[in-house]
């Protein structure tokens, strides 16, 4: 019998979509990679969040093998067609379960929310040890915002599904302490088997002031920016910012940017344009240089949560804000986000609060040095704990152990998602 593979990854989306649900599964397996792991993954095939050329169904990119699988990708902006693109991406991967014994470990993420159950089977067949990385909890996210009820089949089947399968991870990653809790409290598996491993993202230096060459910069250089970037879905909140945007429409100095996708996007686009709010642009899904200029233009950054949604999923957009020095401001109800904000790298709210809100974007508008106090903060936060680089952190006391092999022997890496390999042990190799 041949000896068996290390990791394989297991996700919807990946490299090279745009997304951070994209990115942030590369990274990790870049990074289990460089730490003496093989790595392979099973994905989609490129379609919603990527617009360069047709990439292979089969390559090798950073030494980690990269699968793609086909399958029906309707629009996702209504529950049956994101219905139909679960479904069809969790029956390709059916489709291979096989492939899944020739690995010691598997690495599965939650969206789409079926999958996880599909894998879990992995471990009664095969014998794998599974890590389940949480970005979102299923049903009760999609209860909370009304998109399933409680006594739909769907609902029925997510819970059942979650009944079978949590029993059978050996590793759970929760991106924050509220999602820890969350899963503790209501999902059968011990507390000791979830890790809390925040998302992050890469150091690329100190942020470019230089507005040269920057599309954004002749329209938008002199007005101070309020910038929301990424998913504009049910689980967001939007009309809050909306009314925000109707108080401050007739200051000159104040501008809103949105870019991104998601069910809310278009009633965003049709609200601008009918009440006639020249304060505020909705674009298309930026990245790349594109993206990289609407964060340097930008004054302040929006990450917003729907009233009980915390700790069932975490904004990722809120690191590369950070990272950029951009102050956040923050709709949600109390969380790790809100306790770095509180920290002092920007402003928060409670739901609702539009006159609160419009009252705290006049005044950093008008306070430049207290922005960049907290774009300094925002700077060193993200440095030390969403970042490859947190060891050169004096705040971090966290070291990542690599094993190499089921020995004593371990060697100190710090790399961008290596902390994942955290959710390892000697044993689970």
């Amino acid at each position: 019998m041949k000896p068996k593979k290390d990791v394989l990854f297991l996700c919807q989306f990946f490299h090279p979509e745009y997304i951070s649900s994209a990115q942030l599964p590369f990274d990790t397996a870049k990074a289990l990679h460089d730490s003496g792991f093989r790595v392979d993954v099973l994905c989609g095939y490129p379609k919603e969040y990527y617009n360069g050329p047709q990439v292979p169904k089969k390559e090798t990119i950073s030494g980690v093998g990269i699968q793609r699988l086909s399958y029906l990708q309707p629009s996702r902006s209504h529950t049956f067609g994101r219905l139909v693109n679960y479904f069809s991406f969790t029956l390709s991967v059916l489709a291979h379960l096989g492939k899944l014994r020739d690995y010691r470990t598997l690495v599965v993420y939650s969206n789409p929310p079926i999958l996880p159950w599909i894998v879990s089977w992995a471990k009664p067949l095969f014998g794998c040890k599974l890590v389940f990385v949480s970005y979102d909890l299923y049903p009760e996210l999609a209860l909370e915002t009304g998109a399933l009820g409680p006594d739909s089949s769907v609902t029925g089947l997510m819970r059942h599904i979650n009944k079978v399968a949590y029993p059978r991870f050996d590793r759970v990653v929760a991106l924050s302490s509220e999602m820890k809790h969350f899963l503790a409290e209501h999902r059968t598996i011990s507390p000791d088997s979830i890790r809390v491993i925040p998302n992050w993202y890469p150091d690329g230096g100190e942020p470019n002031r230089d507005l040269t060459d920057n599309r954004f910069a002749e329209t938008l250089g002199n007005k101070f920016v309020v910038s929301y970037f990424g998913n504009m879905g049910t689980v967001q909140d939007v009309d809050t910012i909306l009314g925000a945007i109707r108080l401050l429409k007739d200051d000159d100095g104040i501008f809103f940017l949105f870019a991104g996708h998601g069910n809310k996007l278009d009633a965003l686009k049709q609200t601008i344009a009918r009440e006639g709010l020249k304060n505020a642009r909705v674009l298309d899904y930026l990245h790349g240089k594109d993206y990289r200029d609407a964060l340097q233009i930008s004054g302040a950054a929006l990450i917003s949560l729907e009233r009980g949604t915390t700790g069932l999923c975490v904004p990722s957009k809120t690191y590369s804000y950070m990272m950029e020095g951009i102050p956040l401001i923050a709709i949600m109800d109390d969380s790790d986000i809100v306790a770095d904000i509180e920290g002092g790298a920007g402003v928060h709210l409670k739901n609702g609060e539009c006159q609160r809100l419009a009252d705290l974007i006049r005044g950093m508008a008008a306070d430049p040095e207290e922005c960049r106090t907290m774009s300094q903060k925002c700077r060193e936060l993200c440095r030390c704990d969403h970042t490859g680089n947190r060891g050169r952190c004096k705040r971090s006391s966290i070291k990542i152990q690599r094993f190499r092999a089921c020995d004593t022997t371990a060697e100190e890496s710090n790399g961008p998602g290596i902390a994942v390999s955290g959710a390892y042990s000697c044993d689970d190799r």
